[in-house]
């Protein structure tokens, strides 16, 4: 893969590597149960800071990641956007999954969205990647319209049992949303 960016610009915001000085906020969005809200459990400051460690070790990796996102005016941490690799098997992996966490006071604001189309076009026209995935709990409706504003689909076929979460657990089904390299082309000749 060729097109490793070290950043990326949109209209509001700037998307880049991690820096020391976002594990503080990062881990209060990662104790804030409105936005931890669709996952299993709040982030202590331990398990937060091995979140961010295991984003910069994919950046190493891969050659891409979950960006660190900050306001263009005010050069604040928001929060992470980016494409990720699964950990667990599913029908649907290998894949590259595009993701998104934001501190609660930047939601509704179009940021989630803005950052995501950025990234889907770093992801085809850089990375060349064939497609991108991204799933949550049906009940994410925040996230689930993203998804749907950059152009994703949706089957429910796709929908699944998250692999990682115990039967039983309540947030352990998952609805898969889809982007192929052909629809991004298609969405962009609009």
């Amino acid at each position: 893969m060729t097109g490793r960016a070290a950043e990326l610009r949109t209209a509001r915001l700037i998307l880049r590597r991690w820096r020391d000085n976002d594990r503080e906020p990062f881990a209060q969005m990662n104790r804030d149960e409105a936005v931890m809200e669709h996952f299993p459990a709040l982030l202590s400051r331990e398990e937060s800071n091995a979140m961010a460690d295991r984003i910069e070790a994919h950046f190493t990796e891969r050659g891409f990641g979950l960006w660190a996102v900050e306001l263009l005016e005010t050069r604040e941490f928001i929060g992470y956007i980016g494409l990720a690799e699964p950990r667990f098997e599913a029908a649907f992996t290998p894949c590259v999954e595009i993701g998104w966490r934001l501190a609660q006071g930047h939601w509704g604001r179009g940021l989630a969205t803005e950052g995501a189309r950025a990234v889907i076009d770093h992801a085809f026209a850089d990375l060349g990647l064939p497609g991108l995935v991204s799933f949550t709990v049906p009940a994410n409706l925040r996230s689930r319209r993203v998804m749907e504003k950059v152009g994703m689909t949706y089957d429910p076929q796709d929908d699944f049992d998250h692999p990682q979460l115990p039967e039983g657990h309540p947030l352990r089904r998952h609805v898969l949303y889809r982007l192929g390299r052909d629809d991004w082309k298609a969405l962009n000749l609009r």
